[in-house]
């Protein structure tokens, strides 16, 4: 089992403090994880996995720019700190990375200056339209794809993502008919990326540059840079310098072609975060049903979908509440508290339910899943009226509220009843 890296006191405490479940993030980890990735000129958190606004402000503070996917997350940037507009010689501080425009992202981007990585030859247009005349990103869908489940898959002829690679020129054509040059390139094609598919991405980037020609300034490798969710995977962590060398080699080849340097961004997300969020609950139930032995907890995938949706592994640790020893080991099924057969967080991708070697353990007992800081809290829904979990931060020795546990008032503020 995958040592925890917030104190078992402090958890309790947690627990004791703010109920469960409860989300807990170690600052430390957050920190370590830039700093691996500093390698790359540029760090651009995504932000979907965890847009906390003291995750972002970290994040911010520890010298990344971000990413923003929504008009929401424009707002959650600036609210963090960071600021919209482009200056001359520096970096954008935020980046709106979209399929489309609705209507607020469109009005966002044009109110604060915010440079756009294009994912459709139909925003291009629509910036024009809107009277936005500014640099632009494109996106490109290189044709092919890859990630450890078909839904994080972000490439090929299947994916709604990026521009078809097909399409750059008719995309430089229109860019400039309406006074706005191309001048950077985004490939992504999917999370978990072995280095095998991503030499064929760095080649895709290549020729995809040759077909801009020498306006390119940037480039990204986009994100999708895995953690080791399985404790065999534990020893076998990518190599982020190795990561890096493949796409500085590409840079450099690009570089070679156009005759001027070019920057090399990276746009993480779960990398950053992931292994810094604890999903705290508690074992509400200790029941068999048939030969299989079931914990039932109070958290569900109203707060960790990505076990229902995706099948995904996360490691699960117990916690004693009376301080036993827990010297016996049994076979069981973690399951959460939904009126739904699919809240089961020991499931495989398909929805097949599997049992999980733990500790013997009993009602009251905490029950921990690791690796939750990416995709878990941001993931999150009122399925069933259930409320919002507390986010609390684990920094200086200290446990701090980053979010409050939403109200049963804060759930049904926005609703209204009509007469009938």
């Amino acid at each position: 089992m995958t040592k925890i890296s917030i104190p078992q006191d402090v958890i309790l405490k947690g627990a004791e403090q703010f109920g469960t479940p409860l989300w807990l993030y170690n600052r430390e980890t957050i920190e370590k994880a830039v700093k691996d990735v500093k390698v790359f000129d540029t760090v651009r958190f995504a932000q979907k996995a965890c847009p906390n606004l003291s995750i972002v402000a970290l994040i911010k503070k520890l010298g990344c720019v971000v990413d923003a996917v929504s008009a929401g997350e424009i707002v959650r940037a600036l609210r963090a700190g960071f600021k919209g507009g482009v200056e001359k010689g520096r970096v954008p501080e935020i980046v709106y990375t979209a399929d489309i425009f609705d209507r607020d992202a469109l009005e966002l981007v044009k109110k604060y200056n915010i440079p756009v990585n294009v994912g459709s030859p139909d925003m291009i247009q629509q910036l024009a339209d809107a009277g936005i005349k500014s640099e632009l990103t494109l996106r490109i869908n290189p044709g092919f794809g890859h990630g450890h489940s078909s839904k994080v898959n972000t490439g090929g002829p299947l994916s709604k993502h990026g521009v078809w690679h097909e399409q750059i020129k008719d995309c430089v054509k229109l860019a400039q008919a309406n006074g706005m040059w191309i001048t950077g390139l985004h490939m992504h094609i999917g999370s978990g990326s072995d280095f095998e598919h991503l030499a064929q991405v760095c080649d895709a980037m290549c020729d995809a540059s040759r077909r801009l020609g020498s306006h390119l300034r940037t480039i990204s490798a986009g994100g999708g840079l895995p953690i080791p969710y399985k404790p065999e995977e534990k020893g076998n962590r990518i190599d982020v310098n190795a990561y890096y060398k493949l796409w500085d080699d590409a840079r450099k080849k690009i570089q070679q072609s156009i005759g001027h340097d070019v920057s090399l961004e990276v746009e993480p997300g779960r990398y950053l975060v992931a292994e810094s969020g604890y999903l705290v609950t508690e074992i509400r139930a200790v029941k068999k049903q048939g030969e299989n032995l079931f914990y039932l907890v109070d958290a569900g995938f109203t707060d960790l979908v990505r076990p229902s949706f995706y099948g995904s592994y996360h490691e699960i640790s117990i916690l004693p509440r009376d301080g036993r020893v827990l010297d016996e080991m049994v076979d069981a099924v973690v399951a959460g508290p939904l009126c739904e057969s699919g809240d089961v967080f020991t499931q495989e991708e398909g929805g097949f339910v599997v049992t999980r070697k733990l500790p013997k353990a009993k009602v009251g007992d905490l029950l921990i899943i690791h690796d939750t800081g990416a995709y878990g809290a941001a993931m999150s829904s009122n399925y069933n009226s259930r409320r919002y979990a507390a986010e609390v931060m684990y920094t200086a020795g200290e446990l701090k509220v980053i979010r409050e546990r939403q109200t049963f008032e804060q759930m049904l503020q926005n609703d209204r009843v009509i007469e009938f």
